[in-house]
């Protein structure tokens, strides 16, 4: 098993501690696995995936630069 080492603001420990005394976990690393679990199934109990497609030519409907510093493309290079 790999190790994982984490920073924890006193917010989450807080939260951590909350989440470990409501479930009865007695350990940070359980209480940890355990909501990382709990997250990976919800999110897999979505069944949505990322849609990005009405993304797709939305640069194209940005104005240009109406005063470029370069005039060209290899202008930029030289």
């Amino acid at each position: 098993m790999s190790q994982l080492n984490i920073h924890m603001t006193e917010e989450f420990e807080r939260r951590l501690s909350q989440l470990m005394r409501m479930r009865g976990v007695k350990t940070k690393s359980e209480a940890v696995r355990l909501a990382v679990a709990e997250a990976v199934q919800r999110e897999l109990d979505k069944g949505e995936t990322a849609d990005f497609r009405s993304w797709l030519g939305a640069a194209l409907e940005a104005p240009l630069n109406p005063a470029p510093r370069f005039r060209n493309h290899d202008d930029l290079w030289t």
